[in-house]
């Protein structure tokens, strides 16, 4: 059984995620203890329960302690993950319900489904805008592109606006194939191959463009978050294309989403309104985000760097990338994973800087 101290590195969801996922793939026993230890209200929340509910529906796992609030959880799968239509809600493994994050939710499923083979659909309920988590656009226009550069296709739809604290979004996704191959590994697992990545360079900016949306809200708030947006990018240089936007949910809400699409890669930043917090404040923060990211020079936005760490520890080679900020959740994530898998994983920058990171395979 693989041991996980869930307090180590950023000591939050993420080690849990990484490391269910991985048991999921390659059908190691998994014992995860500390959960969540540097976090407010450590143990298991709805959306961490959620997933580990899901993702043992998929692969028949034994589970043991897996109740809210839960500080350690053993799952034992007891095959692949199987091929399906799934539908999970985050708000069901709470009283009250929950905003827990569906994005998340998303991203533990979504590989150890393509191992599984084409045509599985997921319908997941829960937050798609809520902090500490990448919005609905991110999945969508970043992380999903990236999936198919390294042969992994899958698309993505928003059905409904959640936002923090009531949630009630839904979003559907559906696995459509993959170019790589599926290796055997313990009980029935079969494990993703996919195809490495070298992306040092990013190339000449094509465009920034992005989203201002208010949902149950005045119009003028998503026109003066796009328009304070559009007045700082042009300040510095870069014309972006912004649209304000209407929305109706089960909740108020707002925000700013910005792409930056280079010539080799893309980046997304999004930053969040809340109440008593001014449209300006929103506009200024996805624009400092980006511009950081800009001035750097760098392929990969920060999240996006830890978020391709796990699938390129199954792909077949060498991959390297340059990210413009080296995070915790980028450390965390490469000692996590190093705990299933035969990789070496190099992140040669300190945290807050730029780094450039090689992944591979020891057994290969």
């Amino acid at each position: 059984m693989v041991e996980i101290d869930g307090s180590y590195g950023e000591g939050g969801g993420q080690v849990l995620r990484t490391a269910l996922t991985l048991a999921a793939l390659t059908g190691q026993p998994t014992h995860v203890r500390n959960i969540r230890a540097g976090r407010p209200k450590p143990g298991l929340a709805a959306q961490h329960l959620t997933g580990v509910l899901a993702l043992a529906q998929l692969c028949a796992a034994e589970l043991h302690q897996a109740t809210l609030g839960s500080l350690e959880l053993k799952f034992i799968p007891r095959s692949g993950a199987q091929p399906g239509a799934y539908q999970f809600d985050v708000a069901q493994a709470a009283t009250g319900g929950s905003a827990g994050s569906a994005t998340l939710i998303l991203q533990t499923l979504l590989l150890p489904l393509a191992a599984a083979g084409p045509g599985s659909r997921l319908t997941l309920r829960g937050g798609t805008h809520v902090p500490w988590s990448p919005p609905f656009e991110y999945i969508e226009q970043v992380y999903l592109p990236m999936l198919a550069r390294l042969g992994l296709s899958a698309t993505c739809r928003l059905d409904a606006y959640g936002f923090y604290p009531a949630g009630g979004g839904q979003l559907s996704a559906e696995v459509l194939g993959t170019v790589a191959h599926t290796v055997p590994t313990t009980a029935n697992a079969k494990s993703l191959v996919l195809k490495p990545l070298v992306l040092t360079e990013r190339g000449a900016l094509r465009r920034v463009s992005g989203t201002a949306l208010a949902c149950n809200l005045p119009a003028h708030i998503a026109q003066r978050i796009a328009n304070r947006a559009i007045n700082v990018l042009r300040q510095a240089g870069l014309p972006a294309q912004i649209t304000p936007r209407l929305a109706r949910g089960v909740a108020p809400g707002a925000y700013l989403w910005l792409c930056a699409e280079y010539e080799q890669a893309r980046a997304g930043f999004c930053a969040l309104g809340e109440k008593g917090k001014p449209s300006e404040q929103v506009a200024d923060e996805a624009c400092q985000a980006l511009l950081a990211h800009h001035a750097q020079g760098a392929a990969l936005d920060p999240h996006l760097a830890d978020q391709v760490l796990l699938p390129l520890a199954l792909a077949a080679g060498r991959s390297e990338f340059h990210t413009s900020r080296v995070t915790r959740h980028l450390l965390t994530n490469a000692h996590i994973i190093q705990q299933f898998m035969p990789v070496a994983i190099e992140v040669n920058g300190t945290e807050g800087a730029p780094g450039h990171v090689v992944v591979r395979r020891t057994d290969r």
